[in-house]
């Protein structure tokens, strides 16, 4: 079985690979030394490097106290999460499982190998404890693919031991910085071996000649940008270019959430369908800017991919919900099994739902989801609006869907307590989120009005959102009580929860006519 660990650490070079005396670092009493140990890894990627153009790293590596498959996803800068698996000769499936959404159907293939010699050497505490582990590496690397060349380089990194405090790496980079130790150019070996062993193009070859002639980095652009995209430092330009960052950066969630939701991470669920609502939103409330013939058919799949991640999602916002409503009962109101029931019933439905979702994310249909938005994000159906100013265009179109969601707020206060306002409230506030997600496309262009309308639909999702829950939270707690019934139990308990939720169904809808007229009173757009 795989296991993670946080790895928190800082890479340097130096003209000269010897040592400061790090005793000198506050807070070190000692430095002990560990002795060298030969490393020879062998870093796997698709023929594109689509591993390392998201600086993830796969290797399997011999030597040392951690031989094995090694799995590495970047957090922060200097921060990664390192997925271990057992030594094998081939990949581990819960491996190759985690990078899927990168790697699609690509073939994962060795492509750099790195021999190191690692002299380590650990920095003791007064008592004895690890603070953190310096290591100097000598290190070969050769490229496997392409006819690439061969590098060596000397680099030092410094890891923080497990729970120990990250300003620690401040003092010990301030020590080595006055002995002319400056930070590493490279992220990581595997960066620097692969910019450093680049094979360079045939003489007669179209990439030498591409190359042959590329201008001198001081001479002036070639071409101008073209007017749809951004400028060469990723800044949006027009409305397409504000619309089309938006749909990256969720294109971008959908890849990089999939391994923390196949680990079940807290709250990666969510954030997954959090991402593919607001893309569908974002194809429907900017269909000025591009076209629906297009994007229509990847709605209809993110629709899909919604309503399963949904499955799960929506059962453990219940679980919780009620979880916390039992944990406030008095205990005489407090019959039966409950807790046990509402444990059960949770674990159950979370264990088939996730194993469910995870099928889902290995299907043909999600993999080529994935590949059909790149297809889109590099070959934008861009409509005549896309190249206008973003201003009037994105406030356009968050102006239009606020009148919508304005007509479906005031039809439901109409309507009187019941089920038929419950479902007018819940598509309020679905349109809500329409609303907020096109608000957020605009705040990079619109600045504080788009950020006002991002706060008050915010609010307003919050106050529906509660709402939708307790009428979801009723319907379950009917359900469970069916089933204590039948089994001969009290069913008291549930239907003191079951008056606590409809309680909080009429405080929210009491609170809501205030609440929207306050907001569309101040509404910007």
């Amino acid at each position: 079985m795989a296991d993670t660990k946080r790895e928190i650490e800082r890479k340097y070079e130096s003209d000269d690979a010897a040592l400061p005396d790090l005793t000198r670092v506050p807070g070190v009493a000692s430095v002990r030394g560990r002795g060298v140990t030969h490393l020879d890894a062998t870093y796997h990627d698709t023929a594109d490097q689509r591993l390392a153009a998201s600086s993830v790293t796969l290797r399997r590596r011999t030597g040392g106290a951690d031989a094995g498959w090694h799995l590495k996803f970047p957090v922060a800068p200097g921060v990664r999460d390192e997925i271990r698996a057992p030594l094998s000769d081939t990949l581990p499936d819960e491996l190759a499982a985690l990078v899927r959404s990168r790697v699609r159907d690509r073939e994962l293939r060795p492509v750099v190998r790195l021999r190191s010699d690692r002299d380590v050497r650990h920095l003791l505490d007064d008592q004895d404890r690890l603070l953190a582990e310096v290591s100097v590496d000598t290190v070969h690397a050769e490229r496997l693919t392409g006819g690439g060349g061969e590098a060596r380089w000397t680099e030092i990194e410094v890891e923080l031991a497990d729970d120990g405090d990250p300003a620690f790496l401040d003092k010990v980079e301030k020590r080595l910085r006055k002995a002319g130790v400056r930070p590493s150019s490279s992220s990581s070996k595997l960066a620097r071996a692969l910019a450093e062993t680049e094979p360079a193009p045939a003489a007669g070859s179209p990439a030498h000649q591409a190359a042959a002639r590329t201008p001198p980095a001081t001479a002036p652009e070639a071409a101008p940008r073209h007017k749809h995209r951004p400028r060469p430092d990723g800044t949006p330009v027009t409305a397409g270019d504000h619309v089309l960052a938006y749909v990256r950066a969720q294109r971008d969630a959908l890849v990089e959430l999939d391994p923390a939701v196949r680990q079940d991470v807290p709250d990666a669920v969510h954030r997954m369908r959090v991402a593919t609502r607001r893309l569908r939103s974002t194809f429907r409330s900017f269909r000025a800017v591009l076209d629906r013939a297009d994007t229509d058919p990847v709605a209809a799949d993110l629709k899909w991919l919604a309503a399963e991640l949904g499955k799960d999602r929506d059962q453990e916002v219940l679980a919780e919900r009620l979880t916390q409503a039992l944990g406030r009962l008095p205990a005489d109101q407090v019959t039966g099994p409950v807790a046990e029931r509402l444990a059960a019933w949770s674990e159950a439905r979370h264990k088939g739902a996730h194993h469910e979702l995870v099928a889902i994310l290995d299907s043909r249909r999600h993999l080529a989801l994935l590949d059909t938005l790149d297809a889109l994000l590099e070959g934008p159906p861009l409509r005549k609006k896309a190249a206008a100013r973003p201003d009037k265009v994105l406030a356009k179109a968050v102006a239009k869907d606020f009148r919508k969601l304005a007509g479906l707020v005031e039809h439901a206060l109409e309507l009187p307590p019941g089920t038929e306002r419950d479902t007018a409230l819940h598509e309020a506030r679905k349109k809500t989120k329409r609303t907020r997600y096109a608000a957020e496309t605009a705040v990079p262009a619109l600045g504080g009005p788009a950020e006002e309308a991002v706060r008050d639909m915010k609010a307003l999702q919050g106050l529906l959102g509660d709402h939708q829950d307790s009428v979801m939270a009723r319907r379950t707690l009917r359900e469970l009580a069916a089933v204590a019934h039948a089994a001969g139990e009290s069913d008291f308990t549930y239907g003191v929860l079951h008056a606590g939720e409809a309680h909080r169904a009429r405080v929210a809808e009491e609170a809501l006519p205030e609440a929207w007229s306050s907001i569309s009173r101040a509404f910007p757009f």
